[in-house]
């Protein structure tokens, strides 16, 4: 949560009353202080957690879109990949899904934004090599050392120090913008009904930047913005 306040604030979002500094991750990270905020926020990651822990997820995404034109300018996205074996059969054959489930609440202030959370997915089609899916992990992997607390606070460090420096190449968002995260999952993971479909919100044109990735003891994140210039507005 404290990344995705951390973004609202860095691209200017919401006005700085509605974010204080606390210590996360041995940095000094602005996080809300609106309840609504905090709530709506909670209520996301609750189940994006969920997911992560029946390794059904597969992509978060945080899209900044205008609000006049709803015009997709940034996306963020955080790419997740399992480093645990798990017991799921993917499904190589059928038609790509496309289904998602969305949230609107009300800004802070009516001069705010209005947020809402979605979900999309898209996981019919796989790469993965049905002759080599079921093949078991070698005694190499099986052997591989746990990551200790102070390793992966480390590399979260650096990913947080590069998504705040990013900040300084990203065009200004000098127009009101709302947003929306996206959650994209396995064809056969269990949907609240408070979520409503979405699509991708790519942006159009877009310039990408990769940033850094990291990896904790069940999963791997790896991290990309797509922006647009102010030329393609």
């Amino acid at each position: 949560m404290e990344l995705l306040t951390s973004l609202l604030f860095q691209r200017g979002l919401y006005a700085p009353e509605y974010f204080k500094m606390t210590k996360k991750y041995g940095l000094n990270m602005l996080v809300t202080t609106d309840p609504q905020i905090k709530n709506h926020m909670r209520e996301i990651l609750k189940q994006v957690e969920a997911w992560l822990m029946a390794c059904k997820v597969e992509k978060l995404i945080l899209a900044i879109k205008s609000k006049e034109t709803m015009t997709v300018l940034e996306r963020w996205q955080f790419d997740i990949q399992n480093t645990k074996d798990y017991n799921a059969t993917p499904n190589l054959t059928s038609l790509p899904a496309s289904f998602g489930f969305s949230q609107q609440q009300s800004s802070p202030s009516q001069n705010q934004n209005k947020e809402n959370m979605s979900f999309y997915n898209n996981s019919g089609s796989s790469n993965l090599d049905p002759t080599t899916s079921a093949s078991q992990p070698s005694s190499s992997t099986k052997q591989k050392s746990e990551k200790s607390e102070k390793e992966i606070q480390t590399e979260i460090q650096a990913i947080l120090r590069q998504i705040t420096a990013s900040v300084t190449f990203l065009p200004m968002l000098d127009e009101k913008c709302t947003w929306t995260i996206l959650c994209q999952t396995e064809r056969d993971a269990e949907v609240p009904a408070t979520w409503s479909d979405a699509d991708p919100h790519l942006v159009h044109n877009a310039e990408q930047v990769k940033l850094r990735s990291f990896s904790t003891n069940l999963h791997k994140i790896e991290a990309l913005v797509a922006y647009r210039l102010q030329d393609d507005l």
